[in-house]
C-alpha cells in the first residue's frame, strides 16, 4: 500500500463510528479467532444505509455472529425488523445471544442453514440487504431477492476489494478485459457485478470503505425512463 494510500485508510479509520460495549465484544471475539467482519469503516456505512433508508426491514446472506446486522440494527427504524441466515449453528447462537443483550430478538429471526432456502420463505419488501455469504453465489442472492427490494432500497455486497477474490484480475475485467482463469471467488464476485450492473432496476456504486462495498439501490425505473 502506498503512503498516501495508507494516509487515507488511516484518515477513514480516524472518522469511524466507534464501537459500544456489545460491537467491542464482537470484534474483540473476531480479532482472537480471525474471524471476518466488516470493521468500523465498513460498519458505520452500514448503519448510514439503514438510517437513508430508513430501513424497516433487514435480510442477510450471512450473518455470521450478528456483527454487520448489529451496525445495521443501529441505523435502522425503532421497529425493525431483521432476518440472520449462517450455516454454522454455533455461530447463530452467538448471534442470538448478542441480539438479546441489545434487546433485539423479539424483532428478529434466526435462520440456520441455506440463505438462498431461507430467502424463499419472505416475500419482502427488504429495505437493506447484505450479500456476504460463499462468492461464488453471490450472483444467485441478487436474483434470488432482486423482486423483493423495495424502491429506494439497497442490496449491498462485502468483499468486493479484499477477501479471497483477485481484485487485479476484477480490475482488468471491468476495464474490459476477458476474466483469465479465475479461481471460484473472483469469478463469483464477477457475475455478481455483471448481474448488478446489467439490471435496468439497479444502479451500483463501488465504496472503498473496509473489505470493499458494492451498493445497489433499486430505483424502480428502466434507464430508458431516467
Amino acid at each position: 500500500m502506498s503512503d498516501d494510500a495508507e494516509t487515507i485508510r488511516r484518515f477513514v479509520r480516524g472518522l469511524a463510528p466507534e464501537h459500544d460495549d456489545i460491537h467491542a465484544e464482537m470484534a474483540a471475539y473476531a480479532d482472537e479467532h480471525g474471524f471476518p467482519i466488516v470493521g468500523r469503516e465498513a460498519g458505520g456505512t452500514l448503519r448510514l444505509l439503514a438510517r437513508l433508508t430508513d430501513a424497516d426491514r433487514v435480510f442477510e446472506f450471512g450473518s455470521g455472529f450478528g456483527y454487520s446486522a448489529y451496525w445495521f440494527a443501529k441505523g435502522a427504524a425503532p421497529d425493525a425488523r431483521f432476518v440472520l441466515t449462517e450455516y454454522d449453528g454455533d455461530e447463530l447462537d452467538m448471534a442470538r445471544e448478542f441480539f438479546e443483550r441489545a434487546g433485539l430478538t423479539d424483532r428478529t429471526e434466526f435462520h440456520e442453514g441455506d440463505a438462498l432456502a431461507a430467502v424463499e420463505q419472505y416475500p419482502g419488501p427488504f429495505d437493506v440487504v447484505l450479500v456476504d455469504h460463499e462468492k461464488s453465489r453471490y450472483a444467485d442472492a441478487f436474483r434470488a431477492v432482486r423482486s423483493k427490494v423495495a424502491r429506494g432500497g439497497v442490496v449491498v455486497a462485502d468483499n468486493v476489494t479484499h477477501g479471497p477474490a483477485d481484485v487485479s484480475a476484477l480490475t482488468r475485467y471491468v476495464e474490459g478485459e476477458p476474466l483469465d482463469a479465475p479461481d471460484e471467488s473472483t469469478e463469483g464476485i464477477a457475475s455478481y457485478l455483471d448481474a448488478v450492473r446489467a439490471d435496468p432496476e439497479f444502479e451500483t456504486v463501488l465504496l472503498p470503505v473496509g473489505n470493499g462495498l458494492a451498493v445497489s439501490v433499486r430505483t424502480g425505473h428502466t434507464a430508458t425512463e431516467s
